[in-house]
């Protein structure tokens, strides 16, 4: 289960589109600390020791905030700490990495191998999280996932997209030996975009099975893709 326990404030607003106002980079009140924790210990303790938790920040913290939130929660048995900061700053995210038990996970926005390369050298990471999408493709990922093995670095595919980038994630998982979890977006729960495509893919009991169709084994529904044309006037 993943949750982001800093996005909205005790107000209901986001911190991150709404409220401009909210700057979590210098260090945490009590206020904030206090309501951050709570969320997470509430999860924890409805959900029972068997049940793995990622705290997902968004890059919300700056480097002194989030080792100061880490240290909060470290006691809940955190599964991921995922972009507590910034990933281009790759001693910064050493230092959160260095100063916690749980282990760090990023690079959804972290492009080819070269993106990867300082967080990888550095052992700022525990868990690379390419998008396939936007990494620079299968075969670039594949590298980078290769890269992150070097380094005893897990990998989980960023899933945020349609069927076409789960599938692509699928079989990219399939093909390395450092793969760890498959990211299941409430995207990829939504009809509007379970009907892209004339495959829907979805995990049973926990578990995906990746096609074995020919390519990517997913194509897309031309009559559902049609509304969504793009035109360009110039």
């Amino acid at each position: 289960m993943k949750v982001d326990p800093l996005e909205i404030d005790r107000n209901g607003d986001d911190c991150v589109f709404q409220n401009k106002n909210r700057n979590y980079s210098g260090l945490l009140l009590a206020d904030q600390l206090k309501m951050g924790e709570a969320r997470i210990a509430a999860m924890r303790e409805a959900m029972g020791d068997d049940a793995d938790i990622i705290v997902e920040i968004h890059s919300l913290l700056g480097t002194n905030s989030a080792i100061q939130f880490a240290k909060a929660i470290e006691k809940y048995r955190i599964f991921l700490y995922e972009e507590p900061i910034h990933p281009l700053n790759s001693d910064n995210m050493q230092k959160v990495s260095r100063s916690t038990t749980i282990p760090i996970a990023t690079g959804e926005r972290s492009y080819t191998r070269w993106g990867y390369r300082e967080l990888l050298e550095k052992q700022s990471i525990a868990v690379a999280q390419p998008d396939l999408c936007l990494c620079g493709g299968i075969t670039e990922g594949k590298k980078i996932c290769d890269y992150a093995n070097i380094y005893d670095t897990t990998v989980q595919v960023h899933v945020c997209g349609g069927p076409v980038s789960t599938v692509a994630a699928l079989h990219m998982e399939t093909a390395i030996p450092n793969f760890i979890i498959h990211e299941h977006h409430t995207n990829a729960m939504k009809a509007s975009i379970r009907e892209l495509c004339t495959h829907d893919y979805q995990p049973e009991n926990g578990y995906y099975v990746a096609p074995e169709q020919p390519g990517l084994g997913q194509e897309l529904n031309d009559e559902v893709v049609k509304e969504y044309l793009a035109y360009v006037i110039k």
